[in-house]
């Protein structure tokens, strides 16, 4: 696996959610489409887990955190920016979605949680806002930010 097939997979996956409202429909389907029992999920999952182990994911290291934008937003990627972060039962520094983030959850130990969610997808809409924790263990999560749009807000 390379940052080449990583990417063309989330290539594929972007045709389907390209110009989808980031809202609960987008969650519900990605779920029951890509959800943690496909192979889209299992074949992301691998290929974060090997990115990461092989440092071309993740690396970088700040607050307990382990993370790094490996894609700048893309027409290929429906204009999202996709970020890995590696996080281990830590909450993470707030910060505001202006145009909304698709997360992928993949927990490394079996009852690690992001934002209260297991494994699989959870979508925050425009003008989102959160401190982004993991509990219950070490999760590693794939973010796809619209436009690379992040704001940290220092709260």
């Amino acid at each position: 696996m390379s940052q080449a097939t990583f990417r063309a997979a989330l290539a594929e996956l972007g045709t389907q959610i390209a110009g989808r409202p980031l809202d609960a429909d987008l969650d519900a389907w990605l779920n029951l489409h890509h959800g943690a029992d496909s192979e889209t999920y299992r074949q992301l999952a691998a290929e974060i887990h090997t990115g990461v182990a092989e440092g071309w994911l993740c690396n970088r290291e700040g607050g307990g955190l382990r993370y790094g934008r490996i894609f700048k937003s893309a027409d290929d990627l429906a204009r999202c920016s996709v970020d890995v972060v590696d996080m281990d039962n830590v909450v993470g520094p707030h910060h505001r979605h202006p145009h909304g983030e698709i997360d992928l959850i993949v927990p490394i130990d079996p009852d690690a949680r992001f934002d209260g969610r297991g494994a699989g997808w959870l979508v925050y809409g425009p003008g989102s806002a959160h401190r982004p924790t993991v509990s219950g263990g070490r999760a590693q999560v794939l973010y796809l930010l619209p436009e690379g749009a992040i704001e940290f807000t220092g709260l």
